[in-house]
């Protein structure tokens, strides 16, 4: 799931390609554009592609967790014990600790980390993160990006 390089991020906006958007989902592209047709998740056109924006992504990720639809994405495809590419749905933080939420294709996963750590990494609502899972451990980190 770490070919999503091609993430577009133009200050603090993010936003994300179609295809982009339904791997982090668990849907297929076709999906995604029913839904953006639908008026279901916002989107535009930027240099002839259509993008979705991360905060609008978030929140249909979100939405997604607790709907039903999310029992038909590709569940099986992802492994709970490895690393899981996402988008990042909520942080609560106070001066000392961090609660991220993201959602990794219909997975929710929460993760406490220092405040320090949470604001080093950029963590906010519409951010690509990955959550790696070991026992009862989340650790989440910024995928790298990758140079053309």
């Amino acid at each position: 799931m770490e070919n999503l390089s091609q993430m577009r991020q133009s200050g603090p906006m993010t936003s994300y390609r179609v295809a982009e958007a339904a791997e982090l989902l668990g849907v297929s592209t076709d999906t995604v554009r029913r839904w953006i047709d639908a008026g279901r998740v916002p989107s535009s056109v930027v240099d002839g592609r259509t993008v979705v924006p991360g905060a609008d992504l978030a929140a249909l990720a979100a939405s997604l967790v607790d709907d039903a639809d999310r029992d038909r994405t590709r569940a099986g495809d992802v492994s709970a014990r490895n690393r899981m590419t996402g988008i990042v749905t909520r942080v609560l933080a106070d001066t000392v600790m961090a609660q991220v939420e993201m959602v990794c294709g219909p997975y929710r996963v929460v993760s406490l980390m220092s405040a320090e750590a949470a604001a080093e990494l950029g963590l906010a609502p519409g951010v690509r993160a990955i959550a790696s899972v070991k026992s009862t451990n989340v650790v989440v980190e910024r995928p790298v990006a990758r140079r053309p």
